[in-house]
């Protein structure tokens, strides 16, 4: 260690706004460039690669064949695919000195259709599955939660091509065994669920979230059956809650500063589900105004919203204050569905027209309209805009949901013919005629989950690695250097483990013990041997990172211990 570059911190940096990137930066495993923009340190680098290592394995043993392809790829492909226009300000543009446009890739389904298309001509070919593990790009509008929300990520994408649907879904099943193979050997704790394909296009995919407190994925589940979805698509079924009240013909009411549902709740005496939201938004080229209306106690999901215009989730913008005037003819906070500018498009979710006798803004400030009933043949009526909650109805058995948080480390889709009919990129099948490629794409974020694995495995002193993917499986830590008997006994113990192939790190460094024991706490190696006053009768400490307790044992005894560690399963 007193060769290794680990520049550990004793304060949690000030923009570390998770727990993971709090401690990968503390103990010298990553530093920051600039925002979404990280470097890998040799401790940080080291427990990537052995999540590589093990996504590789099990990639390679249900089929796969790596390739690596250029992270530059030209404009032409991608146009033919229609996402060149249509992928949003997340593509990172770029032209060459002869000014011809290229990006850096955020994924790579283009690019390989492009590459098959070339090269592969006949059936008997398939089925085909290429991977690689790469660096990727991506300019998020807001990036965050270190490496779990980056702007440049490691990931390992594949891509399945086979003659028909009865092969994809073989491939698809294929790759989903490979993705519960490599998450169990990381050591997770995760749920795959229904997710959303977004512009990857195809209608079925699936998520595979790991169960972490602040992670940024919302999941619904339900216990009693597999049910499982992100919060974006789960179906929404509810008892919607109305107040049985008495009305009669549409009234202005007088709401001085009355703007929110809880100050409307508590103005009119009745509960939130009474009230009719109406939400604004804009398409980033401000060329199409929306007026969105959801029960006033729900929230709207984006994802679904966007799904029901046509619009990319990260186009649609909410209005501020000022467009809400200009662009729509109304006032925020009084925002209703009656008197707005004939060009706003109003999309509402079916379980407004339930509310009889509701109440919503006027679009006039300080006021409200009191005893609504929505005719639904006047709008545009969505089946459900809705984010699910805690509690909702299962679309499956219909009990009760349960809500939990979690980091989205892999997804699987089912891209049918989307890229290989935009790209022309057809073989010829068993009776000689043209037929298109049908795919499959598969990710998984390989520095994502370095993050996502801290926040399962930390205690309040730092990271608790798992043993597949330490940067090293034994510290050995001496106490004293300065004692030639600990000195001794601590470099036997490192050279032995060394000649053994176990990846091991001496502590020799001239410090205090404290210091040595809080770098320990913090680097999360999981095995610790401790050389301390009893060198001098051939004992030392053993502990496990995780839960601390002490063995004293001598130098055989310990090599036992540790080759029973080793030897178990995660």
């Amino acid at each position: 260690m007193s060769y290794l570059y680990m520049p550990t911190l004793r304060e949690v940096p000030n923009d570390a706004d998770i727990i993971s990137a709090q401690l990968l930066l503390r103990g010298g495993m990553i530093r920051k460039l600039v925002s979404g923009v990280y470097s890998f340190l040799p401790l940080g680098f080291r427990v990537m690669k052995n999540v590589e290592a093990i996504v590789r394995e099990e990639m390679d043993r249900f089929g796969g064949q790596e390739v690596l392809m250029s992270a530059i790829q030209p404009k032409e492909i991608w146009e033919e695919s229609n996402r060149w226009a249509n992928f949003g300000p997340e593509m990172f543009k770029l032209n060459d000195r002869q000014d011809r446009e290229f990006c850096l890739g955020p994924t790579h389904e283009e690019y390989f259709t492009f590459m098959i298309n070339n090269e592969l001509k006949s059936y008997k070919q398939l089925p085909l599955n290429l991977y690689q593990i790469q660096t990727k790009y991506r300019d998020e509008r807001r990036p965050r939660f270190g490496l779990v929300r980056a702007r440049e990520f490691i990931m390992k994408d594949a891509y399945t091509f086979d003659v028909d649907q009865e092969g994809l879904e073989k491939s698809y099943q294929n790759m989903w065994k490979a993705y519960e193979s490599a998450f169990d050997r990381v050591g997770f704790k995760y749920k795959v669920v229904k997710g959303d394909s977004g512009n990857m296009g195809g209608n079925i995919s699936h998520e595979f979230i790991a169960i972490t407190p602040n992670g940024e994925s919302t999941i619904a589940y339900c216990d009693s059956c597999d049910f499982a979805a992100t919060d974006e698509v789960a179906e929404v079924i509810y008892n919607q809650k109305i107040s049985q009240v008495e009305h009669g013909e549409l009234e202005k009411v007088h709401t001085p500063n009355v703007k929110t549902i809880v100050d409307l709740e508590n103005f009119f005496g009745i509960t939130g589900g009474q009230f009719i939201k109406t939400l604004l938004f804009k398409t980033e080229d401000n060329q199409r105004v929306f007026a969105v209306m959801v029960p006033g106690d729900r929230a709207l999901s984006l994802v679904k919203l966007s799904k029901v215009v046509g619009v990319s989730e990260d186009a649609l913008i909410m209005l501020t204050e000022d467009e809400v005037h200009d662009m729509a003819g109304s006032i925020l906070g009084f925002v209703g569905p009656f008197g707005l500018k004939d060009t706003v498009e109003i999309v509402a979710d079916k379980r407004v027209f339930l509310i009889k006798g509701g109440i919503c803004g006027a679009n006039e400030k300080d006021y409200h309209l009191k005893n609504v009933t929505l005719n639904s043949e006047l709008y545009q009526v969505a089946d459900d805009l809705l984010l699910v909650e805690a509690g909702d109805q299962c679309p499956n058995c219909g009990k009760p949901l349960m809500i939990d948080k979690g980091t989205e480390v892999g997804n699987i889709f089912q891209l049918g013919d989307k890229y290989s009919k935009a790209m022309n990129a057809t073989f010829l099948d068993k009776d000689g005629k043209a037929k298109h490629f049908i795919m499959g794409s598969y990710g998984i974020g390989i520095s994502r989950c370095v993050a996502a694995v801290v926040e399962q495995c930390h205690d309040d002193n730092g990271i608790i690695w798992p043993l597949s993917i330490a940067p090293y499986k034994v510290l050995v830590t001496v106490v004293n250097m300065k004692s030639e008997e600990q000195k001794t006994l601590g470099e036997e113990i490192y050279q032995e483990l060394v000649s053994r192939g176990i990846d091991v790190l001496l502590d020799d460094r001239n410090e205090r013990a404290g210091v040595k024991f809080t770098d320990a706490d913090l680097i999360g190696i999981p095995l610790r041997v401790t050389v301390g006053k009893k060198a001098s009768e051939g004992m030392v400490e053993f502990s496990l990172r995780k839960d601390g307790i002490k063995e004293e044992l001598d130098k055989k005894e310990l090599l036992e211990r540790i080759d029973n560690e080793l030897s178990k399963k995660v």
